[in-house]
């Protein structure tokens, strides 16, 4: 099992390396959050809500998390389309290998994005106060969440076997961007339809998770919140992605 899912996660990467210019939205997403919104809204940090920390440490987790938009389910479409999928199904691989390896593939592309997002962040004056741990558990975070939303865009591509639906249903990541605590605090937020979105979206407790660790003052709280988030909702794609591997192959078998 280990070695089915380091191979084709490995062929996954391959496919998307080859196919660069499906890998410049994304990139392109994060850094037109990054420079337009911490440029337009910065000013907004002097309010005391922010507790004296800079904007582009509340906008930068933003920026990281919309990366995700897009990525393994484009190259699974592909394996559908080629018919690869379909020949794999007929070896002894195992159909969670199938499944977890574009989600893998997904995630170390969100991760590498967002090294360089980073790279980017500190040229822009961002530190990290709590040091190089923090800085690699915000990749985990990055990592974790990369994960979630790759098996969401698994199982669509495997149920719709098309790219260009496969793509526009990855979209539905812009409702949980905005109807969070995106561009202030909770504090600040009045409308009470909008506070209620804000305290069901999991997307809110891995922003505040990556927030914390950017803060000096770091809350458990938060970080705690934000992995079982994640935890949470990387256990319902990869469940859903796998009962989704398993009914489109026995359609087709």
């Amino acid at each position: 099992m280990a070695t089915n899912v380091w191979y084709l996660t490995v062929r996954a990467l391959k496919v998307s390396i080859r196919v660069p210019w499906a890998l410049i939205p994304n990139f392109a997403i994060s850094l037109f959050f990054l420079l337009v919104y911490n440029g337009g809204l910065s000013g907004i940090a002097a309010l005391p809500q922010f507790a004296g920390s800079h904007y582009i440490d509340f906008i930068l987790p933003v920026a990281v998390v919309s990366g995700a938009v897009g990525g393994a389910g484009q190259a699974l479409v592909r394996d559908i389309e080629t018919g690869y999928l379909t020949k794999m199904a007929l070896t002894p691989v195992s159909r969670l290998a199938l499944v977890l390896a574009p989600m893998l593939a997904g995630m170390v592309q969100l991760v590498a994005q967002t090294l360089v997002i980073l790279l980017v962040s500190f040229t822009m004056g961002l530190t990290i106060p709590t040091g190089f741990g923090g800085f690699l558990a915000i990749l985990a975070f990055t990592a974790g969440w990369g994960l979630a939303f790759s098996g969401y865009a698994v199982a669509i591509a495997l149920k719709t076997r098309n790219g260009q639906a496969s793509q526009a249903a990855t979209f539905i990541f812009f409702p949980l961007l905005f109807l969070s605590d995106t561009f202030v605090p909770m504090s600040l937020i009045r409308a009470h339809w909008m506070r209620i979105a804000v305290h069901i979206n999991p997307t809110t407790y891995v922003f505040n998770a990556m927030r914390a660790l950017l803060s000096p003052s770091v809350s458990m709280p938060a970080i705690w919140h934000g992995i079982i988030a994640i935890v949470a909702a990387v256990a319902v794609t990869l469940t859903w992605a796998l009962t989704s591997t398993r009914k489109s192959l026995a359609a087709r078998g």
